[in-house]
């Protein structure tokens, strides 16, 4: 019993030496990471004008991940169907916007309306994605107009 009690007080002892002795690490700020996004090209196309367009998979802030979540557009040939179309806005900097319309017949027919935004330079305006020398950004993002969220609905079937 005497010999478990010494044992127990010198290692009671030996922590709180330590623990008065040890310095906490200071901290540092964590560098700064580009948000990593996959280059790799999903579907592509020509536009009218002849730019070839390409819809790279992205993040989960542009590209082909972005939208086929938060937007429901989950086929390539729902975005052809707009790039297919000439340029409804174009801000002379490489931002092009190609709407859309999605029309179901039937006994109650309806419709949506949809963009297609494109980023036709090699790097996003912010700087923050780059597709390297001679690619462009491509489709960063598309949904549907008076939508909740702007998301396509299920009947789209886009």
């Amino acid at each position: 019993m005497k010999r478990i009690a010494g044992m127990a007080t010198a290692a009671l002892a030996l922590a709180t030496v330590l623990s008065g002795t040890a310095h906490a690490a200071p901290t540092r700020p964590l560098p700064v990471v580009p948000h990593p996004w996959d280059q790799r090209v999903k579907c592509q196309t020509d536009d009218p004008d002849g730019r070839h367009i390409v819809t790279r998979y992205g993040s989960s802030e542009l590209g082909w991940y972005h939208f086929t979540g938060r937007h429901n557009i989950k086929k390539c040939s729902s975005l052809y169907a707009a790039l297919h179309g000439r340029v409804d806005r174009d801000d002379h900097h490489g931002h092009l916007e190609y709407d859309g319309v999605v029309i179901e017949t039937g006994p109650r027919p309806r419709q949506v309306k949809f963009t297609v935004v494109v980023q036709y330079t090699r790097k996003t305006t912010d700087g923050r994605y780059d597709a390297g020398r001679g690619q462009k950004i491509g489709v960063i993002t598309a949904y549907c107009h008076n939508q909740p969220g702007n998301k396509c609905p299920a009947w789209a079937k886009m």
